[in-house]
This record gives structure tokens, C-alpha cells and sequence, in this order.
């Protein structure tokens, strides 16, 4: 493996990238680079457009999660990553690849059917859960804030 990749913010939002991602999260940590680790938004040009768009001038890829387990020690000590994914699930996924994250915010995860209200903007079904458990169980801060000023708070708490 090369350098330990300057991960400075991995986030999960359902929106991935939206005008509070762009203008507060990444300015906030002082991100240059974006990473949209999601497969179906790695394989569709029609939302990376959209979510192009919705980041600015942000240096943005879009890769599936294999891809950024794949290439995320090549990362130039330079760049300060933030990692955006869907779903816990996909977190989980990264750090099983040992993609080394050590705190994920939770941001926004839609209300569907079968799903529990875990905050205001968090609603997790039981893989969500389960994969929010795992990442505890193997050290990762699990916490939601819905803006980089709000209080922490720890998922741990609430599962």
C-alpha cells in the first residue's frame, strides 16, 4: 500500500452531493477532492451530471465502491478527501475493504417503508442498522450532525 490516504470527511447523505454538502461540509474540512463511492452512480453520466453541478468547482469522481477500495493508497498526500456514500451499507463496505475511515456522519437518510426513525433526517432499516453496528463494533465513530456547526451526536446512543 502506498501513503495513508488523507480521508477528511466520509458522509453518508441519500442525496449524495446537494448545495449543504458542497457549501458547508466540504468547505468546512477543507476538502479538494469529492468521492462519490456508489456503483449505480459510477455507472449512470446522467446524475454525475447533476451532481457535478451541484458541487461547484469541486474536483469530483465517481467511483464504485470496489474502484475506491481499489484506489483509494494511491491517493497523492496533497489531497483531502471526503468520501460520500448513500448508504451506511456502502461505508461499511469500504471499511471491510480497508479503506481507512474512522468517522462517519450520517446526515440524511430518507423515510421509506420498513424503516425506523432513528433523528430528524435519519430513518435506517435493519441492514442499515446492522452496518452502522459493524463500523462500532470495529472502532468508527458513527455520529449525526446535519450541519458541520450542530452538536454531535453519537449513533452508538440511538441504535
Amino acid at each position: 500500500m502506498g501513503n495513508t490516504p488523507n480521508i477528511v470527511l466520509t458522509r453518508v447523505d441519500n442525496r449524495l452531493i446537494h448545495g449543504q454538502v458542497a457549501t458547508n461540509w466540504l468547505k468546512t474540512y477543507n476538502a479538494n477532492l469529492c468521492i462519490v463511492a456508489d456503483d449505480e452512480v459510477a455507472e449512470d453520466s446522467m446524475q454525475q451530471t447533476l451532481l457535478k453541478l451541484a458541487a461547484g468547482n469541486m474536483q469530483i469522481r465517481f467511483f464504485t465502491i470496489q474502484k475506491t477500495i481499489d484506489i483509494i493508497y494511491k491517493a497523492s498526500p496533497t489531497q483531502k478527501i471526503a468520501i460520500i456514500c448513500r448508504t451506511p451499507i456502502q461505508v461499511a463496505k469500504l471499511v471491510a475493504g480497508n479503506v481507512p475511515i474512522t468517522t462517519v456522519n450520517i446526515g440524511n437518510m430518507h423515510d421509506e417503508e420498513g424503516k425506523k426513525k432513528l433523528q430528524r433526517t435519519v430513518y435506517a432499516d435493519v441492514e442499515e442498522i446492522a452496518a452502522m453496528k459493524e463500523l462500532i463494533d470495529k472502532g468508527v465513530t458513527v455520529e449525526y450532525r446535519m450541519l458541520p456547526k450542530d452538536h454531535s451526536i453519537d449513533m452508538a446512543t440511538l441504535l
